[in-house]
């Protein structure tokens, strides 16, 4: 059987995809080989590979073209960020992130407000002594949105959750936040009335920042204890567990999309709905569809990751604006000098104050941020990605398309922005934690991460014989992080009535007998959780 092609498009369509997943498998190839290399990562690895690739095209077709596939905004916000996202929330530690949840929202919606302001006075002032006329003033409120927006995919490449938990849910829970805070923004900017602007209007705006954030939030949680119950109530695994892995991988994605259509923030609602589906539904499915469903989100994840940092590596060569802007050289590197000047002044600007703020309610000193920490929060925050390009895309072309000289211009500023902030920063974080963080403060912080000394905790590891327990939740801590007792003080200290305290008392008592979860999900006959638990009650 051979495949009819109706035109030369399609011929050609089916060329660039070959070739697109060519490299995606070249980049996990280069990205393994380089696993243990201190500067390279595979974000780096995919971008230098789209620009070396970019590089090639543009000289076989002879300065006439430079990429194999358009960039659209479309596909980045439907069909690539949400796996991404979804993940995050399915894998992330929930202790570890609720416990700095305050925090969280204090970078990701307070300080991106703070750079947002910063970036936006900042290029007023500095770009029009460039010559830069053509740009008003919602333009330069889009560039602070913009160019507020961190680049949470990269963090994931350059931060590990195990080794660093407290720098990991701090920055990339913020750049969660920061990427919703960032689009709400830009969405709001592009239905604000300038000319009519008063304490009405800005109050009104805050207004509707709070309604988005919350309704997202709801949403997100909605449409994941809904995914618990169905799949609690249906029982789907007595015949096939095709059905709940399908309904699990569907869930998410349908309130993406519902809130992207109820025009709320996406981004939020799948992260949500990622955490509360790995707390409740993932024990609701059969023990071979948990395997399956934990390893195919990470799997679309990563590949969504590579396929993105691949797609802006070659569209960074894209022939049409560069000669648009081929004239003026000199304004487009002092362009994308002052936008990274003013990144990381906006970005200094709330992470030491904030920093500041959020120690004053920690109890201990070893639950307060260092300034070492700090700076590496600091740090690792100044890199902008696809987001950012994605929302420079929408603002200053039509359909991936310019012929306006000062659209090219921020185009072009935003893609070398783009490309050294990933490159530079995105290479020196990792060893910039071993200068700043070496091994003695990581032990500090995997004992911060770790919960309060209980007896029940010191049982564990004794009880599981070091083993992991297949009923542990995607992201949750093992028993390889619980601190041993060092003395008997330390055994019997009470834990402290904490808020978590309490919402356990809730979850255990109202939640998880509704909604299923760890201890209340059904059993399979003939599964091996089923048959595990037949075979103790004969023991």
């Amino acid at each position: 059987m051979t495949l009819e092609l109706g035109s030369a498009s399609d011929y050609g369509s089916i060329v660039s995809i070959n070739i697109f997943v060519a490299l995606l498998s070249a980049c996990i190839v280069i990205g393994h080989l380089l696993e243990e290399n201190r500067w390279m990562n595979e974000s780096v690895t995919a971008l230098l590979i789209g620009l070396c690739t970019g590089g090639v095209i543009l000289l076989t077709t002879e300065g006439k073209n430079s990429r194999i596939l358009v960039f659209s905004e479309d596909l980045f916000f439907i069909y690539l960020l949400p796996p991404i996202i979804f993940n995050a929330g399915f894998q992330v530690k929930k202790k570890q992130f609720f416990r700095n949840f305050m925090t969280i929202i204090l970078f990701g919606a307070v300080g991106t407000l703070i750079s947002f302001v910063i970036i936006s006075l900042g290029a007023i002032g500095l770009f029009r002594r460039l010559g830069i006329e053509a740009l008003e003033i919602s333009d330069f409120l889009a560039i602070g949105a913009i160019f507020s927006a961190t680049d949470s995919v990269c963090t994931l490449q350059v931060l590990n959750q195990d080794e660093t938990p407290l720098l990991y849910s701090l920055v990339f829970g913020e750049g969660v936040v920061n990427d919703a805070t960032s689009v709400v923004l830009f969405n709001a900017i592009q239905t604000l009335d300038l000319g009519h602007l008063d304490s009405l209007t800005v109050v009104k705006f805050v207004g509707n920042f709070l309604y988005l954030f919350a309704t997202s939030t709801f949403l997100g949680v909605f449409a994941g204890l809904l995914s618990a119950y169905i799949i609690k109530k249906l029982y789907f695994g007595r015949h096939s567990t095709d059905r709940e892995v399908a309904i699990m991988i569907l869930m998410p994605y349908l309130s993406y999309m519902l809130a992207e259509l109820l025009d709320l923030s996406g981004i939020l609602t799948v992260f949500f709905c990622g955490i509360v589906m790995s707390h409740y539904t993932w024990h609701n499915v059969t023990e071979s569809s948990r395997v399956t469903t934990k390893h195919a989100f990470a799997t679309l994840s990563f590949i969504a990751e590579i396929f993105i940092f691949l797609y802006v590596g070659m569209d960074a060569l894209d022939i049409e604006k560069w000669r648009l802007v081929s004239q003026s050289p000199v304004k487009i590197i002092s362009i994308s000098s002052i936008i990274l000047g003013l990144v990381m002044v906006g970005r200094a600007a709330f992470v030491f104050p904030l920093s500041f703020v959020s120690n004053l309610s920690k109890k201990t000193g070893s639950q307060k941020i260092t300034f070492r920490e700090q700076v590496v929060i600091w740090w690792a925050g100044l890199m902008r990605g696809a987001v950012s390009i994605a929302l420079a895309y929408n603002k200053f072309t039509n359909w991936g398309h310019t012929q306006l000289p000062s659209n090219a211009i921020m185009i072009t500023s935003t893609i070398i922005v783009v490309l050294f902030s990933t490159l530079v920063f995105g290479i020196l974080t990792k060893p910039l934690v071993i200068l700043l963080l070496p091994k003695r403060h990581l032990t500090r912080e995997l004992s911060i991460s770790s919960d309060p000394p209980s007896p029940k905790a010191f049982l564990t590891p004794l009880l599981n014989n070091g083993q992991v327990s297949s009923e542990m939740e995607p992201g949750a801590e093992t028993s390889q992080n619980i601190l041993r007792p060092s003395s008997l003080r330390m055994l019997l200290t009470i834990p402290t009535r904490s808020v978590h305290h309490y919402w356990r008392k809730f979850d255990d008592a109202v939640m998880r007998p509704v909604f299923g979860g760890r201890g209340f999900m059904p059993y399979v006959p003939g599964s091996p959780t089923e048959r595990s638990v037949h075979d103790g009650e004969l023991a």
